[in-house]
């Protein structure tokens, strides 16, 4: 399996990024990891090589990206406003940097995106905000009232727009919801997952503004490396 560690300076994020990506055919998906996981966490918890027999065969990529979540959501000693704009540049890293690193490697122009737990928050928020550029996104145990979670009753624009729950009922905009109505999300849970209510919540707003998703729900906790090697490889496998 031809694996690739990639570093490079982010303007977005004025700072240093890296990932790992797997494969050189097939469709290509971003991984995003948990609360404060980095680029490697994906593999080091086995979840590449879950998913090694589709790589192998050249129908599936893997780029696993890191995290800024310890200077934005995690930041407790930041102003929730400047934790936004922290998120906000590393949505711009996204778009910006690493989805044309992913056309020029790939040559496919759009991708899945995927995560657990906090990373499938991040898939979701991304795939909903840029449906251009996420075709099928696959979250596993996310959850998804972010905002009101992390930023200790501040709610703004910024806040608004990094909360699915909230923007999903409001949208409207013609363009954007049929380019989602293009696309494919699941949202994979246990049905004793904490978290479970707000991916009933959200299904019921993806089947509402008739987004085409899967709610899949798991018997048991759900949150937790076993139960996302068996996510993984029936979403990807």
């Amino acid at each position: 399996m031809r694996r690739d560690y990639i570093k490079w300076y982010s303007p977005s994020l004025h700072r240093d990024m890296e990932l790992l990506a797997f494969g050189d055919r097939g469709f290509p998906v971003v991984v995003f990891p948990t609360s404060g996981g980095q680029f490697w966490e994906y593999e080091d918890r086995g979840m590449v090589g879950a998913l090694a027999p589709k790589i192998d065969r050249g129908e599936l990529q893997v780029i696993c990206l890191d995290s800024v979540d310890r200077e934005s959501w995690y930041n407790e000693g930041a102003h929730p406003a400047d934790r936004l704009h922290r998120q906000n540049a590393f949505d711009a890293y996204l778009v910006n940097e690493a989805a044309p690193f992913v056309r020029d490697r790939t040559s496919w122009p759009r991708m899945g995106a995927t995560g657990c737990s906090f990373g499938g928050y991040h898939a979701i928020n991304f795939a909903l905000r840029h449906p251009d550029l996420v075709t099928y996104a696959v979250s596993m145990s996310g959850g998804f009232d972010i905002p009101k979670r992390f930023l200790s009753g501040h709610y703004d624009q910024n806040a608004y727009f990094n909360a699915p729950l909230d923007y999903l009922p409001n949208l409207n905009d013609g363009q954007l919801l049929e380019q989602c109505r293009r696309n494919y999300f699941v949202l994979a849970v246990g049905n004793h997952d904490p978290l479970f209510d707000q991916n009933v919540k959200l299904a019921h707003w993806l089947g509402v503004k008739q987004i085409p998703h899967t709610l899949d729900v798991w018997e048991g906790f759900g949150h937790d490396w076993p139960w996302w090697h068996q996510m993984a490889e029936k979403f990807f496998g």
